[in-house]
């Protein structure tokens, strides 16, 4: 009988079960919003501990925004992409232009995608701050903070980590509910499309230096799914 799943949904599938039982990726970590590439360096010591190649994204968050990051992001990914498969990691902003710019280029061989902290359907923060007229603050990521992505359906595997300690400024900036991790809502880390979704105890910047959250990460990369 003949599969009535989409051709991207069938190649994803394909990306997920090759990536399985091939190498482990190549991860490219991307930070978020006012970080550099120095914050990752917790995640990327306890990844690398767990056996994987990692590097680093850096751009300019507020000065240069998403727009700037995006084709230098795909660059880099194929230049990776030479040496083997690849995988990408980004906290809160670093998730969003991870899976933007896989948007914007399908075909690159990226296999999956851990988002930490991301408010992948929009930021209620930075609408606020923007309603306020202090949308300066963040810059040239303002419209893809506000508006996150709604959905995904590209052929990459994506999981997302998600914080529940409410410490950050966030919650004095926005009301963001009972479950959140300080800046990002819990339901901000929900969309359709997500492969896999975890929460664990970190507050949003806590995530990168949470033991728990680089173990799920690693999971992910490896498997596809988070450990239970």
């Amino acid at each position: 009988m003949p599969s009535s799943a989409s051709p991207v949904a069938e190649a994803g599938r394909t990306l997920a079960a090759d990536a399985a039982v091939g190498p482990l990726p190549q991860v490219l970590l991307v930070h978020g919003i006012w970080n550099g590439r120095a914050w990752l360096g917790p995640l990327a010591w306890r990844l690398r501990r767990d056996g994987f190649r990692v590097a680093s994204f850096g751009y300019s968050t507020a000065f240069g925004g998403a727009e700037a990051a995006l084709p230098r992001l795909q660059q880099r990914i194929q230049r990776l992409a030479q040496h083997g498969p690849v995988a990408l990691v980004g906290h809160s902003l670093g998730g969003l232009i991870a899976l933007q710019a896989l948007r914007q280029a399908p075909q690159l061989p990226v296999t999956r995608v851990v988002c930490l902290g991301a408010p992948l359907a929009g930021s209620a923060v930075a609408r606020t701050l923007l309603r306020r007229g202090l949308g300066v603050a963040l810059g040239r990521s303002a419209a893809l903070l506000q508006q996150g992505l709604g959905h995904w359906d590209g052929r990459a595997a994506v999981g997302m980590v998600a914080g529940s300690v409410a410490l950050g400024l966030g919650n004095r900036i926005a009301a963001l509910g009972p479950e959140s991790d300080g800046t990002v809502a819990l339901a901000e880390t929900r969309v359709p499309g997500l492969h896999d979704h975890c929460l664990v105890r970190a507050s949003h910047s806590g995530l990168l230096f949470s033991p728990l959250a680089a173990r799920q990460a690693a999971a992910f990369l490896r498997q596809g799914r988070f450990a239970t």
